[in-house]
């Protein structure tokens, strides 16, 4: 591509559509007691979340470094190629704010990188990036490739349940959703991403959070938010019964089914059950 696509891990698109489309990524790392690895390096979702329910204290999460940001635009810049560089919601993460820090030390050639807070997270930035993609593999410029990309983060609908806020209070990042707090144990929250986690409403039950994922892939189809996906944490079979009640609604399959992984797992914990989407003329 004319155009260098960079994201960080917290995506979580598949990877055989992550090297299809040619997107460079920079990993976030996991801090656990006495190690820390980089997320791109946990292939084991389901021992994470196991270890995870058992843990007397969360792991944390940190983001790249400038260094980390440099190892790969550098390259990328050497081979002539301009950089659309598209991150985590600034507003949970130091993704974006080291991403820019890292273009503040190119110099002269910084001006060849443009970096983009998506304002979410998980499958919305995941579909964001795709977005980007097509606008590089249609031989649009740097401008036309970020503007495609803020494009569709204005067109996303995205939503997700959660089974308690209990992850979210004890990681930091409850956002908004603090007011719920009293009542955490009676309800399953349903939240989105606004620049910050942002509360939408509260359910009784785990079914009618499942009812509220397919009423919202409604919603993405009435607005022409057609390229849809699902996301979850350890709750296959619900993902995949919503991308089937999906595709009735659409007439179409998912742009992917994926797993959140541990990064942003940890604040959220396992349960999760989340859909969302973009018109499918930006993908």
């Amino acid at each position: 591509m004319p155009i260098a696509i960079v994201t960080d891990t917290c995506h979580y698109l598949p990877p055989e559509m992550i090297a299809a489309n040619g997107i460079h990524q920079v990993s976030l790392y996991i801090h656990c007691q006495d190690r820390t690895v980089r997320e791109s390096e946990i292939v084991d979702y389901t021992a994470y979340y196991e270890r995870l329910g058992t843990a007397d204290q969360l792991p944390t999460t940190s983001q790249p470094s400038i260094g980390d940001f440099l190892s790969v635009y550098e390259p990328l810049l050497d081979a002539g190629e301009e950089i659309v560089s598209i991150h985590l919601a600034g507003g949970i993460s130091g993704t974006v704010a080291a991403a820019e820090q890292a273009r503040e030390q190119l110099g002269d050639r910084a001006s060849s990188v443009h970096v983009i807070d998506s304002a979410t997270a998980c499958g919305g930035e995941g579909l964001v990036v795709l977005a980007a993609a097509a606008a590089a593999r249609q031989g649009g410029d740097g401008d036309a490739v970020a503007a495609r990309a803020l494009r569709a983060r204005a067109e996303l609908k995205l939503w997700f349940a959660i089974d308690t806020l209990e992850y979210l209070h004890r990681g930091g990042r409850i956002g908004g959703a603090r007011a719920w707090l009293g009542s955490a144990l009676k309800i399953k929250p349903i939240l989105t991403i606004e620049a910050a986690i942002t509360p939408v409403e509260r359910v009784r039950t785990s079914r009618r959070a499942f009812e509220r994922m397919v009423e919202l892939l409604e919603t993405c189809r009435d607005a022409g938010a057609d390229g849809w996906m699902v996301q979850h944490i350890q709750a296959l079979d619900e993902a995949e019964q919503l991308a089937a009640q999906g595709a009735e609604l659409f007439g179409h399959p998912p742009v992917s089914i994926c797993e959140i992984g541990p990064v942003i797992g940890t604040h959220v914990g396992p349960g999760l059950l989340g859909a969302g989407g973009v018109p499918s003329s930006l993908l």
